[in-house]
């Protein structure tokens, strides 16, 4: 099973999404493995968005995300990355499909909602400036083998 790391964003704490975007999550079939919600500070915020440095918008991104509480999460499944993905949309909410997170509730261009792991290599770097080991449950859930056809999981 493949892990990917979600942070939703000052915007969606602050418009009270939270539970409709996790909501949105399992209903596609992804676990929740891990779950915290906290305030990154400057530190942390530029470590999350270093590929981004030098870039028009990096210095707006860190003042974002550090402006107010976020939920990060971890969830897994297979192909969980490019679940997520899709389920969120394009970066922009007015270019996103209605449909998806950031098209459903996103308006702005710089407000975006969510941040989402896009490789394997970002979620695992992004999953450990966010959480410990330790704090990734392993979990079994009932419903699996109703969610994933065998062939899905090999």
């Amino acid at each position: 099973m493949e892990r990917t790391l979600m942070v939703l964003k000052p915007d969606a704490v602050q418009r009270r999404l939270i539970g409709r975007m996790i909501d949105r999550l399992e209903r596609k079939g992804l676990k929740i493995v891990a779950l915290r919600m906290l305030r990154m500070d400057e530190s942390l915020a530029r470590n999350m968005y270093a590929e981004h440095e030098g870039r028009d918008f990096y210095e707006p991104l860190v003042a974002f995300v550090t402006a107010g509480p976020v939920v990060a999460m971890v969830a897994a499944g297979y192909d969980a990355i490019a679940m997520v993905r899709s389920l969120i949309g394009p970066t922009f909410g007015p270019d996103a499909p209605a449909g998806t997170i950031r098209g459903d509730f996103g308006a702005s261009r710089r407000y975006n909602l969510i941040h989402a792991s896009d490789s394997p290599a970002s979620a695992e770097r992004e999953i450990a400036l966010l959480f410990r080991e330790n704090e990734l449950l392993d979990y079994d859930l009932l419903d699996d083998p109703w969610v994933y056809a065998a062939v899905d999981r090999e």
